[in-house]
């Protein structure tokens, strides 16, 4: 049974990502910050006896080595870095809150490269070991023609930077890494008036990761396979 490890699980396209992920027999660990409020993924553990669901703070180190000691991330097909943090909304050109700032960058940024790194032995034991970090079309800075956004901007463009280095330091382990573009997605992120729901992006972007080849690692994809400039 192939294992894959997902964070950011108890919602939206995390959620979703458990769903499809369970209805094609993997072994899945679902991680959170709060497993007893993640009502969705409670119900999910009384129908499949392979979904465990995991408490994890990406940005908490004891929470991250917490994780990394469990028997079963001795080996990990699959590692997903969904859990993300947009920050305020609307903040203008001369009103930057630091602080939220330096959040953002460790959750969307700095979090998943050293989850990566924590994991790195139970990655190296799959036969077929892939990265999937779930980034966005806002970090692509040929894409960028509105300005603003510049907390979650910055974020996914310096992440994008981790999956292409990740992709060359990691090629000689055969461990695929890709960034992905999930769409505008009907989720607490990007509300009710986005164009696609949960299931359309996460079952697009499994397909990319489905086919994704190693040539084709570090590189930065839309749901619908589409190539998304830097």
């Amino acid at each position: 049974m192939k294992h894959v490890v997902i964070t950011g699980a108890n919602r939206g396209i995390g959620l979703s990502f458990v769903k499809q992920y369970l209805l094609s027999g993997w072994q899945v660990t679902a991680c959170c910050r709060e497993p007893n409020k993640a009502q969705e993924l409670k119900v999910l553990m009384a129908k499949y006896v392979n979904l465990k669901v995991t408490e994890l703070n990406v940005t908490d180190a004891s929470s991250v080595a917490k994780l990394a000691q469990a028997k079963d991330m001795q080996s990990i097909d699959l590692l997903i870095n969904n859990a993300g943090y947009y920050g305020p909304k609307g903040v203008r050109f001369g009103h930057s809150d630091v602080e939220e700032w330096r959040r953002v960058l460790e959750v969307n940024t700095i979090a998943p490269l050293l989850l990566t790194e924590s994991l790195y032995a139970g990655l190296k034991a799959s036969k077929n070991p892939v990265l999937a970090f779930i980034s966005s079309k806002v970090g692509s800075m040929e894409d960028n023609s509105s300005g603003g956004g510049y907390y979650y901007r910055s974020s996914k463009a310096a992440l994008n930077s981790v999956v292409k280095s990740l992709s060359i330091d990691l090629k000689q382990d055969q461990i695929r890494c890709v960034a992905l573009h999930p769409g505008w997605v009907q989720t607490e992120m990007g509300g009710p008036n986005a164009l696609i729901d949960t299931d359309t992006s996460v079952i697009g972007m499994i397909h990319v990761i489905d086919s994704l080849e190693l040539e084709q690692s570090g590189n930065f994809y839309d749901y619908q396979g589409q190539a998304i400039p830097w």
